[in-house]
């Protein structure tokens, strides 16, 4: 299953102010703002103090949060001229975003331990999966059946605290970051037919605004949240 070289081919093209493709560079915005807002509260000590039962928890979401703000460079970097060797520094810190929410999601339903264990792993295994795509294109045989796994995957994780003991309040805001990002691919989806709908605003710049805001409810549901156990 090779990149498609269509895939380069967005539905909003224009430039302004001396940027090219500016709407989708433009948009990545919005992933910094909400990758350095998370920064900010996350490294703080003083600072959502009653989101985690232990302090260590914070790292997977730390490193989101990173994932969230190099995405915002990657991205930009990538729409500035899009093609395949750009679209892996667009991809590669997405993997990172994704890596660390599924260790999220072992850290706090399944176990702390083995969530933080496996954190360095499953983002180098999301991670590779970009790298032997781009290799494989590079041999004329390109193939993102792994680094598509690795998406769906990551996304129907977030599924599984519906069915699994929460330590904390709020575990449904899983969910709404899951219909986030659904809400994401289906407007990449539908970026030309977005766009031919008064020609404002193409479905791939929506795309960015819906996906940064499954980072902004991450950060909505550490701020609201409360333990349901005591510290120890």
């Amino acid at each position: 299953m090779p990149q498609p070289a269509s895939y380069h081919q967005f539905a909003d093209q224009r430039h302004w102010l001396g940027i090219p493709n500016f709407a989708n560079v433009a948009s990545n915005l919005a992933f910094a703002i909400v990758g350095l807002w998370g920064l900010q509260l996350l490294l703080r000590s003083d600072t959502l103090k009653n989101s985690f039962i232990e302090s260590r928890e914070r790292l997977p979401y730390i490193l989101a949060f990173v994932g969230l703000l190099l995405t915002a460079v990657g991205s930009a970097y990538y729409h500035l001229a899009p093609n395949n060797s750009r679209l892996v520094w667009d991809r590669l810190p997405m993997t990172i975003v994704f890596g660390s929410l599924i260790a999220v999601v072992i850290a706090e339903f399944i176990s702390l331990e083995a969530g933080l264990k496996l954190l360095p792993f499953l983002i180098a295994i999301a991670a590779g999966s970009v790298v032997q795509w781009y290799y494989d294109e590079l041999r004329r045989h390109g193939d993102l059946r792994i680094y598509a796994t690795v998406q769906v995957y990551s996304a129907l994780v977030l599924l599984m605290p519906l069915l699994l003991k929460s330590r904390y309040s709020r575990r449904t805001d899983f969910v709404i970051v899951f219909g986030f990002y659904a809400l994401a691919k289906l407007f990449e989806l539908a970026d030309k037919s977005v766009f031919r709908f008064g020609h404002f605003v193409s479905g791939h710049t929506v795309k960015h605004l819906a996906a940064a805001m499954a980072g902004y409810w991450i950060l909505l549901m550490l701020k609201r949240r409360t333990p349901l156990v005591p510290a120890a």
